[in-house]
């Protein structure tokens, strides 16, 4: 939409509709003495020269305690049927990022339950993580197993662009009761404005520094980065950017490193990221998983073969990496699970051959022991639903299939 108010960028104004309602819209550029606005829902009922009042504020959103176990759109007012919610604090939606002098080492463990992670791929307080994945892999359980069992105090969710059915099964299937009580869902459906989509991301952020500029440790959780950076596609496209990679304006692959600095350790509290990456067709080389490879500190694949196996979850330890392990796992710890992996290295060296019979065992004892402790890692690396593995049981199984390799 185009209007010829005079407005600064993110700043809400009112569209007055044929039908004496009102649409709330936000200013998101210029061109050549227009001002662009998007809407903050669907378009309907608008005519052309429909009155624009500039508001000359921005959004605010609620934040504070009253926030657990509620689920809220991008504009922070709830839809879960339970009620208005009546904090005592408002924010507005900004996305500030510390000086990184600033910025505390992130030096304490951060512990999911689930032993494929705190064994192999061991992560931080303050550290973020993506969540390589393509579609029917397992991801949403994943997400919702590591809300209810981590070591964070409070889990903050945006499902960025997710299908309208899958909501209510995300929420209570896979987050349950358990992982609800300590957690915020952040909502904007596929079907809303791109300007919308982007929001959801950006209120989850707010909220989340709020709880750790309290002295909170919390998990941002965001599915997806793919999703958003479409919807930044576009609006890009819309204000003039030219298409690059795979059509992403510049504007849409830079978002995802700005949403991603503010994110980390303060002098108060910690947010841990874990971010949704989509995989077009499993192909991790894509624009948007290429850029957050970059900007992420570490990366966790998710293996649709696996997945087909019944591996739950299934993680691709070989493809997966944490970059500070080595920072927030004992040595010992760190050298073990280098063990595990040269184990499954060694196995999927010969791994066609004894598929089809040609290895014969004796011909290498190396591969022997390879062959023999391989099963006792998939059984380790396996996790059903439900099921919480404490670190202390985690570490305490891993060290015992690690010394049982003599090689190096």
């Amino acid at each position: 939409m185009r209007a010829s108010v005079t407005a600064s960028v993110g700043e809400l104004c009112k569209v007055e509709l044929a039908n004496a309602e009102s649409l709330m819209a936000e200013v998101i550029g210029f061109d050549h003495g227009s001002t662009m606005l998007m809407p903050l829902r669907n378009i309907e009922h608008i005519e052309p020269n429909a009155n624009v009042i500039a508001l000359g504020r921005k959004m605010k959103i609620p934040v504070g305690e009253k926030m657990l176990g509620r689920t809220i759109n991008a504009m922070g007012n709830p839809f879960d049927g339970k009620g208005d919610i009546f904090p005592s604090n408002w924010e507005p939606i900004r996305i500030f990022s510390p000086s990184p002098m600033s910025r505390p080492n992130i030096s304490q463990p951060f512990f999911t339950g689930q032993r494929a992670i705190d064994g192999m791929l061991s992560l931080g307080k303050g550290q973020r993580v993506g969540l390589f994945a393509g579609s029917g892999v397992g991801k949403s359980t994943l997400l919702g197993e590591i809300a209810k069992k981590s070591s964070a105090d409070i889990n903050v969710v945006a499902l960025v662009g997710e299908r309208g059915r899958e909501v209510k099964p995300f929420i209570e299937e896979c987050l349950g009761d358990e992982g609800m009580a300590r957690s915020i869902v952040v909502v904007a459906t596929g079907d809303e404005p791109a300007l919308v989509r982007i929001r959801a991301a950006q209120t989850a952020i707010t909220i989340a520094s709020w709880f750790r500029d309290q002295g909170g440790d919390v998990l941002l959780m965001i599915d997806s980065l793919t999703r958003m950076a479409i919807a930044q596609r576009e609006i890009g496209l819309m204000l003039g950017e030219p298409p690059t990679a795979s059509g992403y304006p510049p504007s849409a692959l830079q978002l995802i490193a700005n949403l991603m600095e503010p994110l980390g350790c303060s002098e108060h509290g910690s947010i841990t990221g874990l971010m949704n990456i989509l995989v077009t067709g499993d192909d991790s080389n894509e624009p948007v998983a290429d850029t957050a490879r970059g900007v992420l500190d570490g990366h966790i694949t998710l293996d649709r073969k696996l997945a087909e196996a019944n591996h739950y979850p299934a993680i691709n330890i070989g493809r997966s990496i944490s970059r500070l392990m080595d920072v927030v796992a004992d040595k010992t710890h760190v050298e073990y699970a280098g063990r595990l992996r040269n184990i499954l290295q060694t196995y999927d060296q010969v791994a066609d051959l004894i598929r089809i019979g040609m290895y014969q065992q004796g011909s290498s004892e190396r591969i022997d022991a390879a062959i023999v402790l391989r099963e006792q890692i998939v059984q380790f690396l396996r996790q059903r639903p439900g099921e919480f593995a404490s670190f202390d049981d985690t570490k305490a199984n891993l060290f015992r299939i690690a010394e049982a390799w003599q090689f190096s």
